[in-house]
């Protein structure tokens, strides 16, 4: 089964923000209130996107996953937004997989080309945030060799406090060199 990532364009806005809904509602559930996943919106999703998108998009790299044509994956990385983070330090805002598309190689090669394109643009490292009850992420995040930091804070949604600790990894020349899957 072959994946090809490759830059995100406007017109998969729709396609990932399906992955991006039914992303949070398969990975948190149980996690965040049922009330609020439920109240997401792939429409609303797809409006932002595309507004974020014709605005440029900043210095935030989207890619996705395709499998036979279809998206089946989005990420996106920038600069690390912590108030501790380096110069040097990018952050991977999101990932996320279609729930038919875990453990068939979306995610990993997502992420692979993420931390290829980071270490390539010259961030020496990459941190991101996981809730620390979603143990399946935090089990793929340490396959890839990122690790937790230490930090750890609340995130506020649908009016519960959901824990989540933050995992590091250092991006090297190596990484930067990897074929690219896009």
């Amino acid at each position: 089964m072959t994946v090809h990532v490759r830059e995100m364009t406007v017109d998969d806005c729709e396609a990932v923000a399906t992955v991006r809904v039914r992303g949070w509602r398969h990975a948190y559930a149980g996690l965040i209130p049922r009330a609020y996943l439920d109240a997401m919106s792939v429409e609303e999703d797809t409006a932002r996107r595309r507004a974020h998108l014709a605005e440029g998009g900043g210095r935030v790299v989207n890619l996705v996953a395709e499998h036979a044509g279809r998206v089946g994956g989005w990420g996106c990385y920038g600069p690390g937004r912590d108030a501790d983070a380096a110069a040097g330090s990018a952050e991977l805002y999101a990932l996320y997989v279609l729930p038919e598309r875990l453990s068939t190689g979306t995610g990993r090669a997502l992420l692979d080309e993420l931390t290829a394109r980071a270490a390539g643009a010259g961030y020496q490292d990459m941190r991101l945030w996981v809730l620390a009850g979603n143990e399946r992420a935090r089990r793929f995040y340490a396959k890839a060799g990122f690790a937790p930091d230490g930090a750890a804070e609340a995130f506020e949604v649908g009016g519960v406090s959901v824990p989540e600790v933050r995992y590091a990894r250092r991006l090297s020349a190596s990484v930067a060199a990897a074929p690219s899957l896009g």
